[in-house]
C-alpha cells in the first residue's frame, strides 16, 4: 500500500497494492497498522455507500466540531471526481482545492481529515461511493458551501446543464459566508 500526501497538509492519497490473477483481484482497501506507520491514528466507526448517475455533485459537506468527520473515501463501481476544500483558518492553504478521480479501476482513495468539505461528482453512468468515517453523523453540526462557489472556482468536470445537485446542496452559503469552527496547527 502506497500512501503520500498532496500540496494541502493533511490530505492522503492512498493507492492499494492490487493481486491479480486469472480469477480477478485482491487487495487490502485499510489496513491500521500501515496507516499509523504514516502517522495516521484515525479509527473508523461508521461506513457510508451512496449510489449516484452522471452529473450528480453531492456537496459540499462537513460536520461542525466536535462533531467533525474525517473520511477515508473509494469508489466501488464507476468514477467520481473527488474534491476537498481546506476551512482551517490559519491554514497556508485555507480556501484552497484538491481533487482526484477515484474509480473502480484505479482503486485510489482519498483520506480527508478534520477541517476540510468534501463532495464529488459522478463522471461515469453511475458511481458507488463508500466512505469510512471516523465519528458518527450529527444532523444539528452539518455544514457545507455551495458547489459553485465562485472564489473557489472549482470544475467538478460536468456539463452544467447535466449537472444534478439537491434543493438542499443548492441553498448552502458561499465560502465567504460558511461557518467554520476549524483552527489549522501543524
Amino acid at each position: 500500500m502506497k500512501i503520500e500526501g498532496c500540496f494541502i497538509d493533511g490530505l492522503y492519497i492512498i493507492e492499494p497494492t492490487v493481486f491479480e490473477d486469472s480469477r480477478g483481484y485482491f487487495f487490502e482497501a485499510y489496513n491500521e497498522a500501515v496507516f499509523q506507520k504514516h502517522g495516521i491514528e484515525t479509527v473508523f466507526i461508521q461506513d457510508n455507500q451512496s449510489r449516484s448517475s452522471y452529473g450528480v455533485i453531492r456537496g459540499l459537506h462537513y460536520q461542525l466540531q466536535p462533531f467533525a468527520q474525517t473520511k477515508l473515501v473509494r469508489v466501488l463501481e464507476g468514477l467520481i471526481l473527488d474534491v476537498a476544500v481546506d476551512i482551517r483558518k490559519g491554514s497556508p492553504t485555507y480556501g484552497q482545492h484538491f481533487s482526484l478521480e477515484l474509480s473502480a479501476e484505479n482503486k485510489k482513495q482519498l483520506l480527508i481529515p478534520h477541517g476540510f468539505a468534501h463532495g464529488f461528482s459522478v463522471l461515469s453512468k453511475v458511481a458507488v461511493v463508500l466512505y469510512k468515517c471516523d465519528s458518527l453523523y450529527n444532523k444539528q453540526s452539518e455544514a457545507g458551501i455551495r458547489f459553485d462557489d465562485a472564489d473557489l472556482a472549482i470544475d467538478w468536470k460536468v456539463v452544467r446543464e447535466k449537472a444534478i445537485i439537491s434543493d438542499k446542496d443548492i441553498q448552502l452559503p458561499s465560502f465567504k459566508d460558511a461557518v467554520s469552527n476549524f483552527e489549522f496547527s501543524s
